[in-house]
C-alpha cells in the first residue's frame, strides 16, 4: 500500500530534507531471542522470520548508514561502543552495536544528548557464524543499550551489516518538539540512511496480558497496523500519548520519529505490513516502508 509522507500543504515541518531511503518496523520482545525463550522459542518463530525478512529487505537498499531507534530512559543518541545485554532476562548474552566500513563518526559535540562513548574503539564485530549462534561475550566496558535497541542489535547481528550503525532512544514522555528534533537528525552523518524502528503495541489484549484487558486496545492497534501498512505518517503522528500510556504502548514515540523522518524526506511512500498479532497479550508489528 502507498501513502504520502508529505504534509497537507506538501511541505515538511521538520526543516531540511532527510535522505531516508527505507525503514523497517519490528517489535522488541525479549523472547524473540531463542536463548531467552527456551522451550517456547517456536511460539515466536513466525515473528522471528518476519523480522529477519524485514531487516534483510532494509539492508538490501544498501544504505550508507543505519539508525536503530527504540524506546529508552531518555531521548537522544547513544554513541558506540555500546552493548545490549540480556542478563536482566536470565541469559548471559550480550550483543554490541555493530560498526561497519567507513565508520568515521565524530565524538559528540557540545550540547549533544548522546551518552558518552567508552574508551577506545568498539570491539570487532563477531563473524557471521558466531553472530548466528548468538556468540557474544558479556562486557561492561561500554554503555548498555535499552531492551528495544538490544533486540535491534540482535536482529542486525543475524545479518551481514555493511554500513555504520547509530542508535537513538526515545523516552516515553518525549514531547512532540523532541520527537520532531530527533526525526530531523537521522540523516546527520550519512547521505543515505535507513531506519530500523523498534516498538511494541498495546500490552492490554486479554486478562493475561501484562496490562490486563482494555477494550480500547484492539481499535488502537488496528489503527497502527493500518498506518504502517499504508505508510501513513499523519496517522502515526496523530497517535494520542495519553491513550498510548494507558494501553502500555512501547512504540508510539519511535513510530512518530519514523513518521517525522518520512515527512521530512517528502514524497510518497509504500508500506508493507507482514506481521500483526498479539501473542502473550502484546501487539507486535513488522512492516517496511520504501519510497513509492
Amino acid at each position: 500500500m502507498t501513502g504520502s509522507a508529505r504534509g497537507r500543504t506538501g511541505g515538511s515541518r521538520y526543516g531540511e530534507r532527510v535522505p531516508l531511503v527505507a525503514a523497517a518496523v519490528c517489535p522488541h520482545p525479549p523472547l524473540i531471542v531463542p536463548e531467552l525463550a527456551g522451550a517456547a522459542a517456536a511460539e515466536l518463530a513466525e515473528l522471528r522470520r518476519a523480522a529477519d525478512a524485514a531487516v534483510a529487505r532494509l539492508l538490501a537498499c544498501a544504505p550508507d548508514g543505519l539508525v536503530l531507534l527504540g524506546t529508552g530512559p531518555a531521548t537522544g543518541w547513544i554513541a558506540p561502543p555500546a552493548v545490549g545485554s540480556f542478563r536482566p532476562w536470565g541469559v548471559d548474552l550480550s550483543v554490541p552495536l555493530p560498526t561497519g566500513p567507513g565508520d568515521d563518526r565524530l565524538p559528540p559535540g557540545p550540547g549533544d544528548s548522546r551518552l558518552p562513548a567508552g574508551p577506545g574503539e568498539a570491539a570487532p564485530f563477531p563473524p557471521p557464524a558466531a553472530r548466528a549462534a548468538g556468540g557474544f561475550p558479556a562486557t561492561t566496558d561500554a554503555p548498555t543499550l535499552p531492551l528495544s535497541l538490544a533486540v535491534g542489535a540482535w536482529l542486525l547481528a543475524r545479518h551481514r551489516v555493511g554500513a555504520p550503525v547509530d542508535a537513538a532512544q526515545v523516552a516515553a514522555a518525549a514531547s512532540p518538539a523532541e520527537l520532531a528534533e530527533l526525526a530531523g537528525q537521522v540523516h546527520r552523518r550519512r547521505p543515505r540512511v535507513a531506519l530500523l524502528v523498534l516498538g511494541d503495541g498495546s500490552a492490554c489484549h486479554g486478562t493475561k496480558a501484562p496490562g490486563y484487558a482494555d477494550p480500547l486496545a484492539g481499535a488502537y492497534d488496528d489503527g497502527v497496523a493500518r498506518a504502517l501498512a499504508d505508510a501513513d505518517a499523519e496517522a502515526l503522528l496523530g497517535l494520542d500519548p495519553a491513550l498510548s500510556t494507558r494501553l502500555k504502548v512501547a512504540g508510539r514515540g519511535s513510530w512518530q520519529v519514523l513518521a517525522g523522518a518520512a515527512r521530512a524526506a517528502g514524497g510518497d511512500w509504500r508500506g508493507d505490513l507482514t506481521y500483526h498479532d498479539a501473542p502473550y497479550g502484546v501487539a507486535y508489528f513488522v512492516a517496511t516502508w520504501e519510497p513509492a
